[in-house]
């Protein structure tokens, strides 16, 4: 509504008016299930300061309006801990909405008023500080091991910043633009130039906090452009284009620098390895947990071609669902890597907690010189299965050697393909591009074309194919999948 209202649909100036009174007669401050969550009182907050932004109203804001913001945080203030305590962006949410509405109720408080309102900006510039140093590492991983909540978590850091900057407000520590700016460009890292597309790794639950683009949920390019404006003063990409749009909007001018691409990047405080060749990209996941996985994706991988998701990850499809659903979308089942006797890599705790955390047992630097790149990585679970995961990536082909020992029955190899017709050959299929083989130094029990499921977009849920194959024995399965240019 503000954007329209900035382009000229004056009318919708009223409306944006009547919309939040309404809003405000059918929602009484703290009673009713739109103010249960301290952080989705923290996305409005942001929401109305990032409408007062564009509409040139954050120091000469409505009286009314400033009340509703104040009893924003005051519901999000005594639950802080709460929280905090998630290491998750509950957390960095609430603690950037009392900076953000802190220092906006400052800027129009009397005497009385402003004691009140700076304690809570100093707050949350203190827990916005903190967050980050605890929860983004060095290497710029996030806690919650999500390509779609490391967007939330830029994004909300994005609208602290240009909310400092908007009020002239004193600068964030070195070591906060460090942190946010290594979480920048490892979004950047995973964001396909060519569509803004990333893979689907961790939980998605469709979230898109700062959508002032109309692009699509999946291009995550105007997130990047704008977090690395911010805190790389450089552009994630050089050409202009839509993801350029929030700069305009926010009053960012475009960096002459242009960040250099990456061939390869190992993030290990995280536990994510990318490789590169050519026109191909292989991102590797593989288990770093200081945090709770939400995913039993150990050893999961994911294969991308000019552009295209060969090989993908399931996403999460809803968190609120039948137990089939809630199930299968994060287990060991629907990421492509093996599954031992059944089971997940991890034993299911809860409906977003697994137990026995992973750990990596093996890994060797990535290896890059002449035609092709390789990295090898291992673990053992506490019931004494263990998986190996050799991968050799080239131009026009990717082999992936696991070895995998010490599980009772059987082991299902797993490879998820984009959606399209392929036949089925002895342990090989095949399209008009890409073929895909596996083998392995003991006889295979069975290789199935079976029908999985993915879900690109929350609450929506599609058919792929998947390639199951299974031994029952400690060996070596050996996959070569070649493409054509």
């Amino acid at each position: 509504m503000a954007q329209r209202i900035c382009t000229g649909h004056a009318a919708e100036l009223d409306r944006l008016n009547a919309w939040i009174k309404d809003w405000c007669q059918v929602n009484p401050a703290y009673l009713g299930p739109n103010w249960k969550c301290g952080q989705e009182a923290s996305i409005r907050v942001m929401h109305l300061a990032m409408a007062a932004l564009l509409l040139g109203q954050i120091r000469n804001t409505e009286v009314a309006l400033i009340q509703l913001v104040r009893a924003h945080l005051a519901r999000i203030a005594p639950t802080l801990g709460y929280a905090l305590a998630q290491d998750n962006n509950h957390g960095t949410s609430e603690a950037a909405a009392l900076f953000i509405g802190g220092s906006w109720l400052a800027a129009h408080a009397d005497d009385t008023g402003r004691v009140e309102a700076e304690h809570w900006a100093r707050s949350g510039r203190l827990w916005i500080e903190e967050r980050l140093n605890r929860l983004v590492a060095e290497d710029g991983s996030f806690s919650q091991y999500s390509v779609v909540y490391h967007r939330v978590l830029l994004d909300t850091l994005s609208m602290v910043e240009v909310w400092r900057r908007a009020l002239g407000l004193q600068s964030f520590s070195a070591r906060f633009v460090e942190r946010a700016r290594s979480a920048a460009i490892w979004l950047k890292a995973f964001t396909q130039t060519t569509d803004g597309d990333v893979p689907n790794i961790g939980a998605n639950d469709g979230a898109r906090l700062l959508p002032l683009s109309d692009t699509d949920f999946r291009d995550f390019r105007p997130s990047v452009q704008l977090g690395c404006a911010l805190f790389a003063d450089a552009r994630a990409f050089a050409a202009p284009g839509s993801w350029d749009i929030p700069l305009q909007w926010l009053g960012i001018p475009p960096p002459d620098v242009v960040l250099q691409e990456e061939n390869n990047r190992l993030c290990d405080q995280g536990g994510y390895a990318i490789l590169r060749k050519a026109s191909a990209s292989v991102y590797l996941r593989y288990p770093r947990f200081r945090f709770r996985p939400g995913h039993a994706d150990a050893l999961h991988l994911d294969l991308w071609v000019d552009g295209r998701n060969v090989l993908r990850d399931a996403g999460s499809y809803s968190y609120n669902t039948e137990p089939e659903w809630t199930s299968y979308f994060p287990g060991t089942a629907a990421h492509n890597t093996v599954e031992f006797d059944d089971r997940d890599q991890m034993p299911r705790l809860g409906r977003f907690l697994f137990g026995d955390w992973l750990r990596t047992s093996e890994r060797s630097d990535i290896e890059g010189e002449g035609e092709e790149t390789r990295i090898s990585v291992g673990y053992r679970d506490r019931q004494g299965a263990k998986h190996r995961r050799h991968l050799i990536l080239g131009a026009s082909r990717m082999l992936v050697e696991d070895n995998v020992a010490g599980f009772s029955e059987k082991a299902i190899l797993r490879w998820r393909l984009e959606a399209g017709i392929y036949q089925l050959d002895g342990a090989s299929v095949f399209n008009d591009r890409f073929r895909l083989a596996v083998t392995a130094n003991i006889p295979l029990h069975r290789v199935e074309l079976v029908q999985g499921w993915e879900s690109r977009y929350y609450l929506n849920r599609e058919p792929l194919p998947v390639l199951e194959v299974e031994i029952r024995a400690p060996g070596t399965f050996r996959t070569e999948l070649s493409w054509t240019a």
